[in-house]
């Protein structure tokens, strides 16, 4: 059973009050003589408050006229005025604030100038106790009309938060996603192109050079077991389980042979500068940027040999990978290595240029800037 709301269970119980005590008024006053007005005004007073949850305004104006008339002109006198304390709380609470100030203000003047005659009918101090709960009436409806919204507003706050903490974590997730998929790329990607290079390797020496053969059959098993392991890792982290921390050292410029060595490329390469204080995320992007390049120029240039240099000098890393091979050339960052090499230069404020050279073959040129040593305090 659908229960009736706090407000209108409040209202009839004001209107039965009231219209119950304005019969025993009536009952104690036999010397007045009655009219028309004490039966009218009371039950137009009364559907006013009945009806001041959905038209406050006009309640306002019904309630308050019929009770000024009232106590002007009927016969009796009833507690009639507690429906207008009831219709001028209820205004000011809905937002007529201005129109309940007004309505208060034209009734107690109407009560003052009914007081003007030889007789009256209130004395000073219920005259000043009136005023003060139609003051009362009217500022504690605009108190908790101020509640009200402030509480609206928090909750909207609190709802606001709560999808900016949702949209955080989505964002949070989708960053996680790419550099995972880019670790993928550069690791796995990287392995399986040297696996393939080596048995390709392994084919063309398995009768005519047995023991390059065997050097290469090495290499693709050192090589699948590496690429495994970092399979492993990075389900292990999508997957939320707890693996083992890798033990296999990472990517760094300190250890530039082996990773020049594990390409399988002849690669000539040429250092200037200090590497040994490169902050370790440079380090890392540094080496990944070399691998992905190495890894480019062994898929699809279509030779073996490459130029490297790394050069370390006035705030910043230059890396500079080239071939002169015929194979294929990836301009604008077409394809996900340019792609992935790119996106890990600007995340640390560089540039990266991928493109044919004028004389032929594909040149890879990062640019890193290395971040300026902390002032001893």
């Amino acid at each position: 059973m659908r229960r009736m709301p706090a407000t209108t269970v409040i209202s009839f119980a004001a209107v039965v009050v009231v219209l119950a005590g304005t019969v025993v008024a009536s009952l104690f006053t036999p010397h007045r003589v009655p009219n028309a007005l004490d039966v009218v005004l009371p039950l137009v007073a009364a559907a006013g408050t009945l009806l001041r949850e959905r038209f406050p305004l006009a309640a306002l104006i019904t309630v308050v006229a019929a009770v000024d008339v009232y106590y002007r002109f009927a016969g009796y006198d009833g507690p009639l005025i507690v429906l207008s304390f009831l219709a001028l709380y209820t205004a000011a609470d809905r937002g007529h604030l201005v129109a309940a100030i007004a309505a208060g203000a034209v009734s107690l003047l109407a009560m003052a100038i009914g007081e003007t005659g030889e007789v009256r009918h209130v004395d000073d101090s219920m005259f000043v106790a009136v005023t003060g709960w139609i003051v009362a009436c009217i500022a504690f409806g605009g108190v908790t009309r101020n509640r009200r919204a402030y509480l609206q507003e928090a909750e909207r706050r609190a709802l606001d938060a709560e999808h900016t903490k949702e949209e955080e974590a989505r964002r949070r997730a989708s960053e996680e996603r790419l550099r995972i998929a880019r670790e993928l790329h550069d690791v796995v990607g990287h392995n399986i192109s040297m696996i393939n290079v080596q048995a390709a390797a392994a084919l063309h020496g398995l009768h005519r050079r047995p023991e390059k053969a065997e050097a290469a059959l090495r290499t693709i098993k050192d090589t699948s077991k590496e690429t495994l392991r970092e399979l492993r890792t990075t389900l292990g982290v999508l997957r939320q389980v707890d693996e083992d921390a890798p033990t296999a050292p990472s990517d760094s410029l300190a250890r530039l042979d082996a990773l020049v060595a594990a390409t399988g490329l002849r690669v000539t390469t040429e250092v200037s500068g200090p590497l040994d204080a490169v902050p370790t995320e440079v380090d890392l992007a540094a080496a990944r940027i070399i691998r992905e390049a190495l890894t480019n120029v062994s898929r699809h240039s279509g030779t073996d040999r490459a130029t490297l240099s790394v050069t370390s000098e006035s705030g910043h890393i230059v890396i500079r990978v080239e071939d002169d091979g015929p194979g294929a050339s990836y301009t604008e960052g077409s394809g996900y290595g340019v792609r992935g090499m790119r996106e890990r230069a600007l995340a640390l404020g560089g540039t990266l240029e991928a493109g044919p050279r004028p004389e032929g073959g594909f040149r890879v040129v990062a640019d890193l800037p290395l971040p300026a040593p902390a002032r001893p305090q």
